[in-house]
């Protein structure tokens, strides 16, 4: 049987969520025919991934005010390693539930144009700025009914706009803090990174929630106009009790880049799409995922490169590591476009199973319209090497701590390449936290 598909919500409670955040009507009205467009758009159909009896609609939608925060000392040690060093507190946002807790921008930043701050305030003081981009380029609202029901019920999120000719050197970096372990995230984050610009931006989720059940309906978008440039680095670690659909997109023009480094590292059932749509002349993306699966958690994650543009240069790496009995796909895509000559589309799926009862699929796609390209993929899933296992073990090493050694060095050659510093230390340690 099912799970009930029917909401707890409708539109009177959307007018009056819309209405106590002051929005202006633009988005009123969004909310509104998005809703309106769920109740006939048909539920995503993720491939060789069945979410029919996956919990979409069971979910508290509000949460109270968490309360803020002075100084970063103040934060859980869990949320304190996940800071950038560098940052020494400023250029942070922290979304406590669906409440900032914490803001800090740099005035040299400030002086620039730079804009960093929640979606609700975003939506208020830069309306004409956030109503251009919002769910235009990247993402639709009415491509399945997750997106529709993000759009009506976006309950959090985020807005960054670097101005033209701008580049920063710091990251920005934000912080997604689901405490209350019933309240859902319908979070938004819109990264706009404006004509010659750059910028590098650090995403992190985390919630405590091992047995209250609720959800999470996430999308990012990101913007690179003409010759700018995106590093965009994101740490998930969602606990088991919520059921995950992230859509990260990017939309990049001419000459523009947009470098993804993910680490998927949640404990509940999780459908990820990692897509960029390469529009511009000569842009470029670099996609690098890893992932960790454990218990009897499914997963299914598609990285995607679609080529519109001529010259344009896509390639995805990703690794993931199955334990106990969790269960993945690995999806990678690429897309050429008719006319988008001399495009390069290039991939790397492979799963490493650390039990018998582990399962994953790494399933290479490739879809060609034009002649003039370049294009090749590689995809391997296989057990541990009981050989190099039984290496390990003759030198005096346990077998935890030989598969603790095996699962680095299989995901090191992704989390060696990602182009941020503070990723990869993030990365390693939450490895580290979910092979104990």
């Amino acid at each position: 049987m099912a799970v009930e598909t029917k909401l707890p919500y409708d539109k009177d409670y959307i007018e009056q969520f819309s209405a106590s955040h002051n929005e202006p009507a633009w988005m009123k009205e969004l909310r509104l025919k998005a809703f309106e467009q769920s109740e006939s758009l048909d539920m995503p159909k993720p491939d060789k991934t069945n979410i029919k009896r996956w919990n979409f609609t069971n979910f508290k939608h509000e949460a109270a005010e968490g309360a803020k925060i002075s100084s970063l000392q103040e934060l859980p040690e869990e949320l304190k390693e996940i800071i950038d060093e560098n940052n020494a507190g400023e250029n942070v946002l922290i979304q406590r539930n669906h409440t900032i807790a914490y803001s800090s921008l740099s005035k040299e930043l400030e002086d620039k144009g730079v804009i960093l701050t929640d979606i609700f305030t975003a939506i208020r003081e830069h309306s004409d700025l956030v109503q251009k981009y919002f769910m235009t380029d990247a993402v639709q609202v009415d491509e399945h009914r997750l997106t529709a029901l993000h759009a009506a019920l976006l309950n959090g999120g985020a807005f960054v706009y670097i101005p033209k000719n701008v580049e920063i050197k710091e990251p920005l970096q934000t912080i997604f803090w689901q405490e209350d372990p019933e309240a859902s995230l319908f979070n938004h984050v819109l990264v706009v990174a404006d004509t010659g610009s750059s910028v590098t931006y650090v995403e992190n989720y985390i919630s405590n929630n091992e047995k209250e059940e609720t959800i999470a309906n996430i999308v990012t978008e990101v913007v690179a106009l003409d010759n700018a440039k995106v590093s965009f680095g994101g740490v998930d670690y969602f606990a088991a009790g919520t059921t995950t659909y992230v859509n990260r997109r990017a939309a990049a023009y001419r000459d523009a880049t947009v470098d993804w480094a993910l680490g998927q590292m949640n404990d509940g059932n999780t459908i990820s799409e990692n897509v960029t749509h390469l529009i511009g002349d000569g842009s470029v993306t670099n996609m690098k995922t890893v992932v960790v699966g454990r218990g009897d958690q499914i997963e299914n994650f598609t990285s995607k490169t679609v080529h519109f543009g001529l010259d344009t240069v896509g390639h995805i790496l990703q690794h993931g590591v199955m334990t106990q009995a969790a269960s993945s796909i690995f999806n990678g895509i690429g897309k050429i476009e008719h006319g988008a000559t001399r495009s390069d589309a290039v991939q790397e799926s492979r799963v490493l199973m650390l039990s018998e009862k582990a399962r994953g699929d790494a399933n290479p796609i490739l879809l060609i319209d034009e002649d003039d390209v370049t294009a090749g993929h590689a995809a391997s899933v296989g057990r541990v090497d009981e050989l190099q296992l039984y290496y390990l073990m003759s030198r005096g090493l346990s077998k935890q701590e030989s598969e603790r050694l095996i699962i680095h060095g299989f995901l090191e050659p992704v989390v060696a390449q990602l182009p941020i510093e503070s990723v990869k230390k993030q990365l390693s340690e939450v490895i580290e936290r979910k092979i104990h």
